[in-house]
């Protein structure tokens, strides 16, 4: 429990040392994400099951609850009976998921529940009755999602007259139930059910042989991330007062399992840094700054991790390092245009780089060709070994710089960040194959 404290203390705090919009971007959606990345991890991390559907759940839980509590459908029940509802009906939808899937595992599980996602994505793109010919048994054409536009007016959380109005209403509202959730996830990985779930991720067949309930332990992990996703989809779309079909597509299903992943399978309190990463991450990196610092540290640990022994990553770097001063210094001589550009806010590490990376004053056609010649430099990396690649890493590397300060540190706000976070991810995995604070395991052929 002392982890939980150190864990979830700083989160605490954050509310009361930023602005409103900072608490929305980093804090709120950061804790939803780590919530919904909680009730994958059961599913995904302590039961092993390929779950691709998994954010049709959290689409449910916005729904029921704007169907239940909305000006668009004119009713407004109070939170503490609509939640339930929405928890219980997208536990039993897990239910039948997993009953359909009953025997599949691996591939032919992820099919499934990937083919669950997007009926789910279409139902709520065309279930807005007389705008279209979808018709309901018993009750005809009903406007029942708000079809591609969306449920709009939801209702705040409204819990016995309190209303929650505020970001920090609900960011603290979101937080208590991630301390309440983990809390409780923690005595359920030690108990039997969590050892049984951790045997079932293992080797089913071995599990089922030692008289494990194989097929009941899938459901529960299947209603339990459906009712966690749910709830989760309930703080979502009061926050949102709305649920629109694109919030609960492939991409965010690709973000959730990136948190699950990166803060290591299985590993309750690894969701919650993996969510700070994943979300804080492209957020911080909208300045060009704390990108430049990110890029060049990315490079350097890229360096030391992927060279063996020691002193081949130092004698690249510098090598780097006095080959981008030979040219630079060339350059001055011949072609006083390709250092005539300069880096605007960069601080020393902008103004160290003046003096050693080229920086022409147009630079739309040059940076577009170095950018195809960085990925053909990467391409060729990939053919050639020991000392000759080590030989060929320094042009390459400092081609990535020139790259990075003409053309890709201009996007920063858009695909950069992507390409960024990717290669952050890249580097962290091969720190840690098995994530932030996955254990490592030994698998015997």
């Amino acid at each position: 429990m002392g982890r939980l404290v150190v864990l979830l203390g700083p989160f605490a705090i954050f509310p009361f040392i930023t602005n409103e919009g900072n608490l929305y971007r980093y804090g709120l959606i950061t804790l939803i994400y780590a919530l919904l990345a909680l009730g994958l991890n059961v599913v995904v991390g302590f039961a092993g099951l390929l779950d691709l559907g998994y954010v049709a759940f959290f689409g449910f839980g916005a729904y029921l609850y704007g169907i239940m509590a909305s000006g668009h459908s004119g009713h407004h029940l109070q939170a503490e009976i609509a939640i339930p509802i929405a928890v219980v009906v997208a536990a039993l939808v897990g239910l039948l998921l997993g009953l359909t899937s009953w025997r599949l595992l691996g591939d032919y599980l992820a099919i499934v529940t990937l083919f669950f996602l997007q009926a789910f994505v279409i139902f709520v793109n065309n279930a807005n009755g007389g705008l279209n010919d979808f018709s309901y048994p018993f009750v005809g054409k009903v406007d029942l999602t708000g079809g591609s536009n969306g449920l709009d007016q939801i209702d705040p959380l409204n819990f016995f007259g309190y209303h929650i109005t505020t970001t920090k209403g609900y960011y603290f509202f979101t937080l208590i139930s991630i301390t309440l959730l983990m809390t409780m996830l923690y005595f359920v990985n030690g108990s039997r059910t969590g050892r049984a779930w951790r045997a079932l991720r293992e080797d089913p067949l071995a599990a089922e042989v030692m008289s494990v309930p194989v097929n009941r332990l899938k459901l529960l992990a299947f209603m339990f991330g459906a009712a966690t996703a749910g709830f989760s989809g309930t703080i979502y779309g009061a926050v949102q007062s709305g649920a629109f079909p694109g919030d609960y597509d492939v991409g965010l299903l690709i973000t959730i399992y990136a948190i699950v992943i990166l803060g290591g399978l299985g590993s309750i309190g690894g969701v919650v840094i993996g969510a700070l990463v994943v979300n804080g991450a492209p957020e911080l990196l909208r300045s060009s700054s704390n990108a430049r610092f990110l890029f060049y540290g990315v490079l350097l640990l890229a360096l030391f991790i992927a060279m063996r022994p020691w002193y081949k990553p130092v004698v690249v770097l510098l090598g780097t390092i006095a080959f981008g001063f030979a040219v630079h210094g060339i350059a001055s001589a011949v072609w006083s245009r390709g250092t005539a550009g300069h880096i605007e806010g960069g601080g020393q590490l902008g103004r160290a780089l003046e003096h050693w990376v080229l920086l022409p004053r147009n630079t739309s056609s040059i940076a577009g060709w170095a950018y195809f010649a960085l990925i053909v430099a990467a391409l060729v990396l990939t053919l050639l070994r020991g000392w000759w690649r080590a030989l060929a890493l320094i042009p390459t590397l400092y081609l990535a710089s020139f790259v990075w300060e003409n053309k890709l540190v201009e996007q920063v706000s858009g695909a950069t960040r992507l390409i960024l976070l990717g290669g952050l991810l890249v580097v962290i995995m091969n720190v840690r194959p098995s994530g932030i604070f996955g254990t490592s395991r030994v698998e015997i052929a």
